[in-house]
């Protein structure tokens, strides 16, 4: 067993390597770049059609709203990585990995936009009348059958990777945080978790956006003013903090504290890092959720599509960052969601270790949530409809499996299967790109509700 982890973990850091990273950097920047800079021009346009997604469109087809559709799609990549990610990406790279992972969200604007109009664009109805899309779709229908394998590659390792990556270390976490903060058992938290989980899939797409509704937004604004009351309380500090950001991105990091010290590459390397695992643009995740918004124009649902990145990473995973740099807490030798947690204790003395133990148990049981739906249209794509009743109650125990068992070599797995999930969406993302940029050009020139 050793063995077969050591090779796992070899592997894991050869899919994980500089060439995913330059891959899926790559094809952001490329896409921006035959787009004009569009999404990140219409931003503020992204911010309206948010609000206004809450209703789908007049004559738009689709089970839930777009709003909902974001919402959906923001409960799976606000996880926790936004909390533990970010602290161990400026544990190891540096201040400046934050300023990388600043970029990596503005090029993977484009990413997610493109994902979400080939997603909308080539999506169907299934065999029991539900909208469904996604890469599998786009690549089939897109690319034609004699690519349909990819497409299929693409639905087995996102189906087989959510198990680990969407659920049990999402549960595993949890329950860890759950037993150091307030002395819960695994047992007891797995258990808790299989009642939720159970309560909320099994109602299916229209349930879980119902509850990601409501939950996604109170639990980022809630973490979003608990850092800033960490910046606030260090507000003298934070000129300090934007200059070493942007100066060691730039710059080596010297050792300092508890911190040893990190070159400009580890800065990029675990910055870049970070803004993918945190955003999942290049898996093609968000055009599976946003393919069930109630829509008839694809442009609309890209730019409501990318706002996830915007929030996800500029606004969560960046006031993560700053409140760690701000508070100098960077310099302690501590990672993961312990920096975090220090941080949180320099403004709010006694609180802060509980605040982000409880933020980071919402953060990771809304992306089971979220996770289980891009989970269980992949395998209503290799199965059909008669898979999905099977997969939610396989999904609900996993929960409970993962919150008493020891994960390093199922995160492991899980994580490879993520990367190799990211390959054949990036091939269609390329290959596709003209189609992406004709249906932007024709329907912001016909003026369809997109200003």
């Amino acid at each position: 067993m050793q063995s077969f982890q050591a090779w796992m973990n070899t592997l894991n850091g050869i899919v994980w390597g500089p060439a995913m990273l330059v891959l899926i950097l790559g094809t952001g920047f490329y896409l921006q770049l035959r787009l004009g800079g569009m999404p990140i021009r219409r931003i503020g346009s992204g911010l309206r059609l948010v609000w206004r997604g809450r209703v789908g469109d007049v004559d738009g087809h689709g089970e839930v709203s777009p709003y909902a559709a974001l919402m959906t799609c923001l409960a799976a990549t606000i996880g926790v990585g936004n909390i533990a990610g970010v602290a161990t990406a400026v544990a190891l790279g540096g201040p400046g990995a934050v300023f990388w992972m600043w970029m990596t969200a503005l090029v993977g604007m484009a990413t997610k936009y493109a994902e979400v109009v080939l997603a909308v664009h080539f999506r169907e109805k299934d065999a029991d009348g539900r909208w469904v899309g996604g890469p599998m779709y786009a690549i089939r229908k897109g690319l034609g059958a004699r690519w349909a394998w990819l497409g299929s590659a693409f639905a087995l390792f996102g189906g087989l990777a959510g198990f680990g990556i969407g659920n049990m270390v999402q549960s595993n976490s949890i329950a860890a945080a759950m037993q150091a903060s307030f002395g819960w058992s695994p047992t007891a938290t797995g258990m808790v978790l299989f009642v939720l989980t159970a309560a909320v899939i099994l109602g299916g797409i229209q349930r879980i956006s119902a509850v990601a509704n409501w939950l996604v937004p109170f639990m980022a604004v809630g973490y979003v003013v608990a850092a800033m009351i960490v910046v606030i309380a260090h507000a003298s500090e934070v000129p300090a903090a934007i200059v070493t950001i942007v100066t060691h991105a730039f710059t080596p990091t010297a050792a300092t504290g508890g911190f040893a010290g990190a070159a400009v590459i580890a800065a990029i390397r675990y910055g870049v890092a970070r803004g993918i695992f945190s955003n999942e643009a290049g898996l093609g995740t968000a055009g599976i959720a946003q393919s069930a918004g109630v829509t008839s124009n694809p442009v609309r649902s890209g730019l409501i599509g990318m706002m996830g990145t915007f929030f996800d990473t500029l606004v969560v995973c960046s006031m993560t960052g700053i409140a760690i740099v701000v508070s100098g807490v960077w310099t302690s030798g501590e990672t993961g969601a312990v920096l975090t947690q220090l941080a949180f204790q320099s403004a709010m003395p006694g609180i802060g270790d509980e605040i982000v133990a409880i933020a980071l148990a919402i953060f990771a049981l809304t992306t089971i949530f979220g996770w289980s739906f891009y989970g269980e249209r992949c395998w209503n794509y290799l199965l059909g409809p008669r898979s999905i009743l099977p997969f939610r109650v396989l999904w609900t125990i996993a929960v409970f499996l993962g919150a008493i068992t020891h994960l390093d070599l199922a995160w492991t797995i899980a994580d490879t299967l993520n990367a190799l999930m990211a390959v054949p969406n990036l091939v269609a993302l390329l290959a596709l790109a003209p189609v992406v940029v004709r249906l932007t050009r024709e329907q912001l020139r016909a003026a369809l509700d997109v200003r």
